[in-house]
């Protein structure tokens, strides 16, 4: 069973940054790609960020510069470094994975607030 725990978010000033941690218990973590989503109430769950195994990274055009995705797989944990936040990034931020078979695996989730 894969388990997903995000921690880090929190309340922030406009322009402050916060780290997103997410602990994985997987079994191969390493070979696992895993994503960063954010939902906003009443909108979508929209992709923040996304890491291969073999370390492509891709961000949304919304946090290009500002937001860097990384993993340690010594440590099976995946972060989000968040930057120069805006009130826009006001979100729900979710920890998503795959498994081998292609089961997807979401976090409970960390509420991230940035006060304007």
């Amino acid at each position: 069973q894969v388990q997903l725990v995000e921690s880090g978010g929190g309340l922030v000033q406009a322009g402050g940054s916060l780290r997103l941690s997410c602990a994985a218990s997987i079994r191969i973590f390493a070979m696992n790609t895993f994503n960063w989503y954010r939902q906003a109430p009443g909108m979508q769950r929209e992709l923040v960020a996304g890491i291969t195994g073999g370390g492509t990274i891709n961000y949304a055009d919304s946090v290009k510069g500002r937001f860097t995705i990384s993993r340690d797989n010594a440590k099976n944990t995946v972060y989000l470094q968040m930057n120069s936040l805006k009130a826009e990034d006001t979100a729900v931020y979710y920890c998503h994975t795959r498994s081998a078979l292609g089961r997807a695996y979401w976090g409970q989730g960390t509420q991230v607030t940035v006060s304007s």
